[in-house]
């Protein structure tokens, strides 16, 4: 029996949809519109960001220090410290383990690491 591409991209979208409606992914996409809409996390967010930014910039140049690194996990500390973000990067990982379920199950079905080796080329 031929599936033909139209089925395929119909199942595709078809399983878009039901991903989307999952509670993981309701719970996730509500979790960011909660840290979008924090004041306190979008300055801690700022805050980190900029500390990171500035410390890359230090490492790549060889200038990168301790104290720096420290200052930069204190402020990812202080940022997943907060309860919106705490939640946030539950539901995150709550999505990717769901996804993830998903990428093995479609593997399975045809031998290959669909949410990796299949989009991809030259992979070593």
């Amino acid at each position: 029996m031929s599936v033909d591409a139209a089925t395929l991209e119909d199942l595709g979208r078809e399983l878009g949809e039901q991903i989307a409606n999952s509670p993981e992914h309701e719970a996730f996409v509500e979790a960011n519109e909660a840290v979008e809409t924090d004041a306190e996390a979008q300055e801690l967010i700022r805050e980190f960001e900029q500390l990171r930014h500035e410390f890359m910039l230090d490492r790549e140049a060889g200038r990168a220090d301790r104290q720096s690194m420290r200052e930069l996990q204190e402020a990812q500390r202080r940022l997943h410290n907060l309860p919106v973000m705490a939640q946030y990067l539950d539901a995150q990982e709550a999505l990717q383990d769901r996804l993830g379920s998903v990428n093995e199950a479609i593997s399975d079905e045809i031998a290959v690491d669909f949410g990796g080796e299949a989009g991809g080329c030259c992979q070593d």
